[in-house]
């Protein structure tokens, strides 16, 4: 079992990284006691594949659980959904010394963590993500939110989990498009932060995606420790937590333009070969390192380009009202080698225009 630390003072937590750990959470939370009693939080698909069989874990663990689902999918990721687990929970009896368990992937824990951190004003949860983009990325950190019609996670909170708990072996029932969308956050790790994990997805190519257990823990551990040490500089997203939003500003635009049609992860892989590009376009990024970006992301069968058919304009709109925009002004994340990004506004509608 690989365990990082979120150095977070007395918000820090655990991440518990370890094949096969789903059987063990049930003991493991009775051992540490967050709450007398919690919620499962999942999503109708995930109910059937794991829902049931942690809710048998928490009951041989002695611990008394009830279990939620909404419906699979982003349209979810709504305040009608917020609203409609809160008064579930309110009926059930739960109230502050009680806790939520998100067993899913993003949107699970974004809902789950958004619940948690407004129902009674606040009460713990627990994250147990079951996609590669979950483990890798939107478990840790503390951001949670839901969608409205204008925007991607407009509404929403930084709070933090008491707890990570990761099980590679979940991966294999992923549909082959879910751990795709996930790789386009591994490789934003290599871009951002780590030259030599970059390589090591370059070499280890089809070994990651056979889902080769070394390899798997080696790519969640690292993307994990990396997510870790910039929370643990920036909890709050004022300053170095920016760069985790590579490949997000024009991906966030592309998701919402597509009416989510395509997928997170396909739109930040979109993302990152624009800002590769835009960073091409203001002599910040050679042309060699741009393209050893854009191939690598091919590599994993992501996509590299927005859709032709997909409005420019509306891309254009959903930037302007993107979370990050600083008065009007859109920031984006732009590679300035492999392993360092910058962050900037000086984005000219030229550039942006020609990238798009």
């Amino acid at each position: 079992m690989a365990e990082i630390q979120v150095g977070l003072g007395e918000r820090g937590y655990p991440i518990h990284i370890e094949q096969g750990c789903l059987a063990r959470v049930g003991e493991q939370l009775a051992s540490r006691k967050f709450a007398k009693r919690y919620a499962v939080i999942t999503d109708d698909r995930v109910e059937v594949l794991y829902g049931r069989q942690l809710m048998r874990q928490l009951a041989v663990a002695g611990i008394e659980a009830d279990l939620f689902a909404f419906p699979c999918g982003e349209a979810s990721k709504n305040l009608a959904t917020i609203g409609a687990l809160a008064s579930r929970l309110a009926s059930a009896g739960f109230d502050r010394k009680d806790g939520l368990i998100a067993l899913g992937g993003g949107v699970v824990g974004d809902i789950t963590g958004f619940l948690a951190a407004i129902y009674m004003r606040g009460i713990p949860f627990v994250q147990v993500p079951t996609t590669l983009l979950a483990q890798v990325d939107s478990s840790v950190g503390g951001k949670t939110g839901v969608d409205i019609p204008e925007g991607k996670n407009l509404i929403g909170a930084f709070y933090q989990p008491k707890a990570v708990h990761i099980d590679p072996e979940i991966l294999a029932t992923l549909p082959r498009a879910e751990l795709l969308g996930g790789l386009a956050e591994v490789i934003k790790y290599g871009v951002i932060r780590d030259r030599a994990f970059f390589t090591f997805l370059e070499e280890r190519r089809e070994q990651i995606l056979a889902l080769e257990a070394a390899a798997m823990n080696h790519t969640i551990l690292t993307c994990c420790r990396i997510k870790a040490e910039v929370i643990e500089q920036d909890e709050r997203e004022g300053g170095l937590r920016r760069i985790l939003n590579f490949g997000h500003t024009i991906g966030h635009a592309v998701e919402a333009a597509s009416s989510f049609a395509i997928s997170h992860g396909h739109a930040v892989a979109i993302g990152m070969v624009a800002a590769a590009r835009i960073a091409v376009a203001k002599e910040m990024l050679s042309r060699d390192a741009e393209q050893r970006i854009t191939a690598l992301i091919a590599a994993y069968g992501l996509p590299v380009a927005i859709p032709a058919d997909l409005d420019r304009e509306l891309i254009r709109i959903y930037l302007k009202t993107d979370k990050k925009v600083v008065a009007g002004k859109v920031f984006y994340i732009l590679p300035t080698a492999i392993g360092a990004t910058c962050i900037t506004d000086e984005v000219s509608d030229r550039q942006l225009n020609q990238v798009l």
